[in-house]
């Protein structure tokens, strides 16, 4: 059946059979490579280029630089079969490929009904041409790279596309220009940026795994399954189709990538006790509070030893007051405490209000040496 096409409505894509090469300058064997084509349904205006390989991510960024060189998005991408954009193949309902509906979603377009050859006649009319006009051409000039080979192809495109069509009585360009550019959606703003899509279960410690890497998301998706979209820079965590964390990506394996806001409350507590935060803490009490708080964790062997009974204090602050818990501190230094229980016991006992003791003092009371003292050589 004859098709009618409309401007700006479709943008066919697909694969030469036939492949161009370029000779490696290092071992001077040939290296294959595929020639993408793509044209635009109304003017035939054609774009082609080489590519190493027919994989997703050649696949999507040979497109993304066809839209660029058309300068412009179609309302809809046509391609085969290709394992690339079509994971599904089935004749009603393709199942197209998670990246490619990634991709499709950034231009705003849609992917069109996968062809058969005889139904998508126009490309495989393109690929011929490119195969006559450019690889044919091309067979007895030796390219030293893919770039090398890309700027031979891009050459012979644009005298493909500046000639005149028997049929039309016009280039391509000229079509197109006419037909297909005033037709053509804008571009986004931003360029595509290729990204895979990995399925995952959120661990009990509240993170994934991608690449022996640890990314954490909400706490409260423990054990549920979760979708992680990743490109060169970033990694984008989603849940039953929402995002709900972004991470910049790390290569590092065995570590971790933590977001603070993803932790349960008592683990961002726990991260907070670190010296500095306790000892912050105690000097909005009083300078005594601090310097019991201090000589705590210097007694300890190592100062996280001595971060619970600085909490402990924490708590007796809140229960007394401040005010009697700074006094309790200068008793406890006076009489040499270093602990926790010595302050509470200080202020279960009321011995913070006692007069007893000088509470300007920080040191120990000197003891009187007389004969009944037996010594430290007794013991021994």
């Amino acid at each position: 059946m004859r098709q009618t096409h409309l401007g700006g409505d479709k943008l066919f894509v697909d694969y030469s059979g036939d492949k161009g090469f370029y000779v490696d300058a290092a071992t001077g064997q040939r290296v294959p490579c595929e020639l993408f084509v793509a044209t635009l349904g109304a003017s035939s205006y054609t774009f082609a280029e080489a590519t190493h390989t027919q994989k997703t991510p050649d696949f999507l960024a040979s497109q993304a630089r066809a839209l660029r060189f058309f300068g412009g998005v179609p309302a809809a991408l046509v391609s085969d079969q290709l394992r690339s954009g079509i994971v599904v193949p089935c004749r009603y309902e393709p199942g197209p490929h998670t990246a490619y509906l990634d991709f499709v979603t950034h231009y705003g377009t849609a992917p069109a009904r996968p062809r058969c050859p005889r139904d998508k006649a126009k490309v495989e009319v393109a690929v011929q041409v490119a195969q006559r006009w450019i690889l044919a051409r091309l067979r007895n000039v030796v390219c030293t790279s893919l770039a090398d080979l890309n700027a031979h192809i891009a050459r012979l495109l644009a005298d493909l596309n500046e000639r005149t069509m028997r049929s039309y009585g016009k280039s391509r360009r000229h079509l197109f220009e006419e037909i297909d550019r005033p037709s053509l959606r804008p571009l986004p703003q931003h360029e595509y940026a290729y990204a895979e899509w990995k399925k995952a279960r959120v661990n009990l410690d509240y993170h994934v795994e991608l690449a022996r890497h640890y990314y954490s998301v909400p706490h409260a998706l423990v054990h549920q399954a979760v979708e992680l979209r990743h490109t060169q820079d970033t990694v984008e965590i989603f849940s039953q189709g929402e995002r709900v964390a972004t991470h910049r990506k790390s290569t590092v394996p065995g570590r971790y990538t933590t977001r603070t806001e993803h932790m349960p409350r008592g683990h961002q507590a726990h991260q907070n006790r670190s010296p500095e935060h306790l000892l912050t803490w105690a000097r909005t009490v009083g300078p005594m509070t601090e310097t019991l708080c201090d000589k705590i964790m210097a007694d300890r062997p190592h100062s996280e030893q001595g971060y619970r009974s600085c909490l402990g204090l924490i708590r007796l602050a809140k229960h007394f007051g401040r005010e009697r818990v700074e006094a309790a501190c200068t008793r406890a230094l006076w009489m040499g405490a270093r602990s926790y229980r010595s302050v509470h016991n200080i202020l279960e006992h009321g011995l913070d209000r006692a007069a007893q003791f000088e509470e300007s003092s920080t040191t120990a009371a000197p003891v009187a040496v007389h004969e009944h003292l037996r010594g430290p050589g007794y013991y021994q």
